[in-house]
């Protein structure tokens, strides 16, 4: 069990490291994640020894954010609000890859990350919102996730915050507007 000043450290880690990865447009070096957290090279590589095990631990922690987000979001908003404001996180967290893409897709490949795993958990959380527009009559029965998903990737993928975040918001809204009902 970690102590409280190391479980604070490895949490400011992650949080600098989440940041520093969605600015940076080539992979950080792990000194500069260390140095803009506050703390010796030595803090860093005792909490993560390796670049992939900052990169694994950032993805894990982005993941159960998003994930766990949606039924927060449900419980705060109704579900045409909750999904336009996932999908606003949705485009964090493909940001927060930015910095870290290389890694990543080497960690993908060799079977590091579970990609699947991903993909389901992230296409459960769609589904959750989804439904619940569906049961209140506010969102269209006959998308699914993947739509969602496809869809996003390709807005994110056309329009990268935060450069773009003005073209990003206009594309996000012009979806809600194709996912509700027609009157």
């Amino acid at each position: 069990m970690l102590r409280a000043d190391a479980t604070r450290n490895r949490s400011q880690l992650l949080q600098v490291a989440t940041r520093v990865f969605a600015s940076a447009g080539t992979e950080p070096s792990m000194r500069a994640i260390a140095r803009e957290a506050g703390v010796g090279i030595a803090t860093l590589y005792r909490h993560f020894p390796t670049r992939e095990s900052l990169v694994d631990a950032v993805y894990r922690d982005q993941v159960a954010r998003l994930t766990d987000s949606a039924r927060e979001l449900l419980a705060q908003l109704p579900p045409p609000a909750a999904l336009r404001r996932w999908m606003e996180l949705f485009g964090d967290w493909i940001a927060t890859k930015n910095g870290m893409l290389g890694t990543l897709h080497a960690m993908i490949e060799s079977g590091e990350i579970a990609h699947a795993q991903t993909q389901a958990g992230l296409l459960a959380a769609i589904d959750d919102i989804l439904n619940a527009g569906r049961m209140t009559g506010e969102l269209r029965a006959d998308v699914t996730a993947e739509d969602i998903a496809a869809s996003l990737i390709g807005i994110f993928t056309v329009a990268r915050p935060p450069e773009h975040d003005a073209r990003a918001s206009r594309l996000l809204n012009i979806l809600m507007d194709g996912l509700r009902p027609a009157p």
